[in-house]
């Protein structure tokens, strides 16, 4: 999950957990450059984490929730899995 291993990132996406962002608003709260929230954002809509929407010249960003809750099951099943297994020297 490299979309996850960028405190940036982290950032930004704890910043859309109140709803939609615009890149403004991102700007303003993380003291981040236009170009370099930029580039965050294309690695966590690539990854399928957030979507974006347009009003008029303004682009608004939000958590893909269904990506999310597909995350945590697969982060779960890890760790369950992992918590079962059998030791090989036990």
């Amino acid at each position: 999950m490299v979309s996850f291993s960028d405190p940036f990132r982290l950032e930004i996406i704890d910043l859309m957990m109140d709803g939609e962002v615009c890149v403004c608003d991102i700007m303003k709260l993380t003291k981040l450059s236009q170009s370099r929230i930029s580039y965050h954002i294309k690695i966590l809509k690539e990854a399928g984490l957030i979507s974006d929407r347009q009003e008029g010249r303004w682009v608004y960003y939000s958590l893909n929730k269904e990506s999310l809750f597909l995350i945590k099951e697969w982060i779960t099943s890890l760790t369950d899995y992992s918590s079962n297994r059998k030791r090989c020297c036990e």
